[in-house]
């Protein structure tokens, strides 16, 4: 194993934690959920000076990132790992840097980083159960990494620590293009969201150090919930070695068809990252942007979402975009293959769906809407709406309902699960036995 590459913060990469991550904001944010937000950015004036587009400087990555000019020929392979310290941001965890194999929407094999953080505990008799977790957006290119500061790549340090108190080993994706030049993040493409996320279990399994197990749970919230969502569509048959127990979903975007209409100006990271997962042919840039528009695309490689925020925020949709993606082929289809909400076949997964019911960023009807889908082709869904709270506010109090839960699913408890969630006065919980379906929210 190599040497640990410093633990320091890279300066330069605007990050933030994942709590704030999974907050969506304003023009730049996710098209698709941001029902609130209206495309009313101003034409800049004399004061108010427009972004440069000169070619982005390419972000410096530590050396443990650099990607071997060979991969091994599948998905799930380790191709390295080494160990990093977390405790200085009081993690109390021994944790492991990690390079490994996932695929593209094309299938190629391709590089993916994350973070392995195990308890400080022996490890039990078939290894430590595994709680996989699929960020919110924080940018699409480099500087955004999340593994870039270990101790920052979790939801929180709450969350990770009681996670990690339960005996659990806690995975965390950097997601591909996030750490591996020079592609960008396939934002919104949930096929490569969830196997970046499945295929880090596999790697694990390959470290003797990791103690992994192969039973997981997948937990994921905003962008991570959609991921989280394709993940308990896909994983069973992904990866059969594996036994997926249970699947969160934090305030999953869905429903696109509904909340795109009105929403152009937000739609350069979303354009760009089916770009990068589809490519020119299936997801052509210029039959959706202007020349401005497309001029911003660079931005994405260099900045992070308050970064990228600021610059597209000086223009108006009708500057950035030339047509509704969802109006146009072949743009229409993949967004709706992109959308959870079109889901056709049940699954054996037990499936939780959290929210805020204040959230601001993805409506709540959205997601009750998604929640009656699934209901409809036949699963049984779990769905906690707490009152109050926001769109990336909830992970806090909705934590120790959401470690029962899964401490419920790694013990083969029967689901729905009977626990009534007690984070909040007053939470909701709704399964699809419940009167009146998912109606009373």
């Amino acid at each position: 194993m190599e040497q640990p590459p410093s633990a320091a913060r890279v300066p330069g990469a605007r990050r933030r934690n994942d709590t704030a991550l999974a907050r969506i904001g304003a023009v730049i944010t996710m098209a698709l959920v941001a029902g609130a937000c209206g495309s009313s950015a101003a034409t800049p004036t004399s004061s108010q000076s427009a972004p440069s587009t000169a070619p982005p400087t390419p972000f410096a990555l530590p050396a443990f990132y650099t990607v071997p000019s060979t991969l091994p020929d599948q998905p799930g392979m380790l191709i390295k790992d080494t160990p990093v310290a977390v405790t200085a941001e009081h993690i109390h965890a021994t944790a492991y840097l990690v390079m490994y194999t996932s695929q593209d929407e094309q299938g190629k094999v391709v590089a993916v980083t994350g973070v392995l953080y195990l308890p400080l505990a022996p490890p039990p008799a078939g290894g430590f159960p595994v709680v996989a977790w699929a960020h919110g957006t924080n940018g699409m290119g480099d500087p955004c990494t999340p593994s870039l500061d270990p101790g920052t790549a979790v939801p929180s340090l709450a969350s990770v620590n009681d996670i990690l108190a339960h005996g659990w080993e806690f995975a965390s994706t950097d997601y591909q293009g996030e750490g591996t030049p020079p592609g960008l993040l396939a934002y919104l493409v949930g096929n490569v969201a969830a196997w970046d996320t499945i295929d880090l279990i596999r790697a694990a399994q390959q470290i003797p150090a990791a103690h992994a197990s192969t039973t997981y749970v997948v937990w994921g919230h905003s962008e991570g919930g959609q991921a989280a969502m394709f993940a308990w569509e896909l994983g069973p048959a992904y990866t059969p070695e594996l036994h997926l127990a249970g699947v969160v979903a934090g305030a999953p975007p869905s429903q696109f068809a509904t909340l795109l209409p009105g929403q152009e100006s937000g739609l350069i990271m979303i354009v760009a990252g089916f770009n990068q997962a589809y490519g020119d042919a299936q997801a052509p840039l210029s039959a959706v942007l202007t020349a401005r528009g497309m001029d911003l695309v660079p931005i994405l490689r260099q900045d992070c979402l308050d970064d990228i925020e600021l610059a597209v925020n000086h223009y108006p949709a009708s500057a950035l975009l030339s047509h509704d993606p969802m109006t146009i082929p072949p743009w229409s289809a993949l967004l709706l293959a992109n959308d959870p909400g079109q889901f056709t076949s049940a699954s054996d997964v037990p499936l939780l769906i959290i929210q805020g019911a204040d959230d601001e960023t993805v409506p709540v009807t959205t997601t009750q809407q998604l929640a009656s889908h699934i209901c409809s082709i036949g699963q049984e869904v779990q769905r906690w709406l707490y009152p109050g709270e926001g769109h990336a506010e909830v992970i806090t109090p909705s934590t120790p309902d959401m470690v029962q839960w899964i401490a419920d699913r790694f013990a083969g408890t029967a689901f729905p699960d009977s626990m009534q969630p007690s984070g909040l006065p007053g939470v909701i919980d709704q399964d699809c036995q419940t009167p009146g379906g998912f109606t009373s929210s």
